[in-house]
């Protein structure tokens, strides 16, 4: 990965700005900062200024592992596209409900691990199309990942399990995940091309499945290897991320986001 904010991706950047392009972010550690309790995770008004300015002159989306109705009640703008649970929700196409009946195994297990698992201190989030098992708040984390591990060993065939800061992400195995998402929503959107920014995971897929010209971006240098082509070095960089897009539009599609 390169940083951003050379020359080569500062020039990406300006690029994007004047192409049609689809402009996707993920939301907990992206556009918010990851917070002990996920519920207090909000995007800030500055944020979510600039990206209603940026919606008004290319199509905006947000691609997240919380659910959708969720992720609007946070993000104080109005985005063009809003996708759930890691790619499985998407309401404009009427997806993502069915696959709920699919984790109930998984439910199972947890009504008989709860009081153990809430004794380590893991915060369980059932989100119908996905479901997650919080340990920022254990003691003991390891004892906490161990705990869930076991619980989620020889789950079978029919989910999916991964990890990401903190968390464990349990998902139907035939369930979108972001990559298919983001190519669905460019297709949609009738765009030449996209820019994804993310921090986790579960971004990943993303990451490497992008076309070429794509611009991919992680926040965050840190961590395993990435295959994004760029890195901002933290959420707080972001804005600046925002600023050079709306610095580098054409001057009428700039007034226009004014």
């Amino acid at each position: 990965m390169k940083y951003l904010f050379g020359a080569e991706g500062e020039a990406a950047l300006a690029a994007l700005a004047r192409a049609r392009a689809l402009l996707a972010f993920d939301f907990d550690g992206t556009l918010a900062p990851i917070v002990a309790l996920p519920d207090n995770a909000r995007v800030s008004l500055p944020v979510a200024q600039r990206l209603q300015r940026l919606a008004q002159r290319l199509p905006v989306a947000i691609i997240s592992g919380r659910r959708v109705e969720d992720i609007r009640a946070r993000v104080q703008f109005e985005p063009h596209y809003l996708i759930g649970s890691h790619g499985a929700e998407d309401p404009q196409r009427g997806v993502g409900a069915e696959l709920g009946p699919t984790l109930d195994g998984v439910r199972g297990r947890l009504t008989q691990a709860t009081a153990a698992l809430h004794a380590l201190g893991v915060l369980i989030e059932d989100k119908r199309e996905s479901i997650a098992l919080h340990y920022r708040l254990a003691r003991d984390r390891q004892a906490a990942l161990e705990a869930i591990e076991r619980l989620l060993a020889d789950l079978g065939s029919d989910v999916r399990v991964f990890g990401g800061k903190m968390v464990a992400n349990v998902v139907p195995a035939g369930a979108a995940d972001k990559a298919d998402a983001m190519l669905d929503l460019a297709a949609r959107a009738g765009v030449e091309t996209a820019l994804f920014v993310g921090d986790d995971l579960n971004d990943e897929p993303v990451f490497e499945r992008a076309p070429p010209h794509w611009l991919t971006v992680r926040v965050g240098r840190e961590g395993p290897p990435s295959h994004a082509r760029y890195f901002v070095c933290s959420v707080k960089e972001v804005p600046l991320l925002l600023d050079h897009l709306l610095a580098a539009m054409p001057a009428g599609a700039r007034d226009a986001a004014e």
